[in-house]
């Protein structure tokens, strides 16, 4: 479905797109998003607007581009991006700087609110070359995680100065991503393989459960977790592999699954319609997992067109319960799995979506948007 998506060229490569949060009462699908760029001389943060319903097509689609609100520059790379309301976004960089820019929605302009210099640094602190990338953000107002290249990871919380608390070596090797598992407790991915779990309440500097890829230790970039499910996760790394993991259980993924032919970017579960997951990758494809159940009604690739009788858990007493992302074999006859992008070249670094809407963007210094997901 091509024609529902529009695209932005921006001259600049995009690492990381979001949406900005609505408010909870909000009835209207999102209407602005944030980009962040690297690997350019001079990297910024965006604003965009999505919201001028004054294009819309003969049969109600939308046409307009995404418009400029504001930018900002930033010193180093986007490696990360989250929004911590509806004002304020946190920003990982590749200096190993945090910084929470504040978006004025009454002039469109963005400020540096809050900074935290080298919250992530090799050797010490003090040397001028001695930034670590802060590879990794996650937040829960007023409370924000970042994680690094220096195996380290902080807990800030808005508004204080000095962090929270920091595990200095938490990690040998780099942290890659950090999710909150429920208020108190993070889990972290690592450049071999490694998912952990810390809970914050602990004073200890170790983590209190560690899953592991078997093997190769393939390094993981990017996590998510389930969010109706807390215990259900997943990861993709650099092999382009998407795993899915149980961490009430064992200590490996539940379900490997063969996705893309190059490092998996990000993952991210739709954040109330988790039969949906997505998925970007450096090869070029963005990739839409859907699992709903009424799958065996619609032909998929995965059985050629023929129809399938069985679908998952259809004597289960309440369907909800069972996670179709914990069946042994999630691809058999119940999953179906589109390329929303065939035929892009260069990598798709990062995506989010949120109701109807999917924004993503790429090396090819472009950013598009689909408000009809689910059309």
């Amino acid at each position: 479905a091509m024609e529902d998506v529009c695209a932005k060229f921006v001259s600049q490569k995009i690492s990381k797109t979001r949406w900005r949060p609505l408010p909870a009462a909000a009835l209207q699908p999102p209407d602005v998003f944030a980009t962040g760029s690297w690997d350019n001389e001079d990297n910024r943060l965006s604003i965009w607007s999505v919201g001028d319903l004054g294009n819309v097509g003969l049969n109600g689609e939308y046409q307009g581009e995404p418009q400029l609100l504001c930018d900002i520059r930033h010193n180093g790379d986007v490696m990360d991006m989250q929004f911590l309301d509806q004002e304020r976004i946190v920003v990982a960089s590749s200096t190993g700087t945090v910084t929470i820019f504040r978006h004025h929605h009454n002039n469109q302009t963005l400020s540096a609110n809050q900074r935290w210099e080298k919250a992530h640094y090799h050797v010490d602190q003090d040397t001028s070359c001695g930034g670590a990338a802060c590879t990794g953000v996650i937040c829960n107002n007023p409370e924000i995680v970042t994680v690094g290249e220096d195996g380290r990871i902080n807990l800030f919380r808005a508004d204080q100065k000095d962090a929270v608390r920091s595990i200095d070596n938490a990690d040998s090797s780099t942290l890659h991503a950090v999710t909150f598992l429920r208020t108190n407790e993070i889990l972290t991915v690592n450049s071999i393989g490694q998912l952990k779990i810390w809970d914050l309440r602990q004073q200890r500097n170790e983590p209190s459960q560690i899953f592991s890829l078997t093997g190769d230790r393939v390094p993981l970039h990017c996590v998510d977790r389930h969010p109706n499910q807390q215990h259900i996760v997943a990861t993709g790394g650099q092999d382009g592999m998407l795993s899915i993991w149980d961490i009430r259980q064992g200590t490996m993924p539940v379900s490997l699954l063969n996705a893309h032919e190059a490092e998996m970017w990000e993952v991210h579960f739709h954040p109330s319609n988790p039969d949906h997951l997505f998925t970007c990758s450096e090869d070029g494809s963005l990739w839409h997992w859907d699992t709903s159940t009424d799958i065996s009604e619609k032909p998929s690739f995965l059985h050629q067109g023929g129809r399938s009788t069985t679908y998952f858990s259809h004597n289960a007493i309440n369907q909800s319960v069972v996670s179709a992302w914990l069946s042994n074999d999630p691809t058999k006859d119940r999953m179906e799995i589109t390329n929303l992008i065939p035929n892009q070249t260069l990598s798709v670094n990062s995506l989010d979506v949120l109701g109807p809407c999917l924004v993503y963007g790429t090396d090819a210094e472009a950013i598009y948007v689909n408000r009809q997901l689910f059309a």
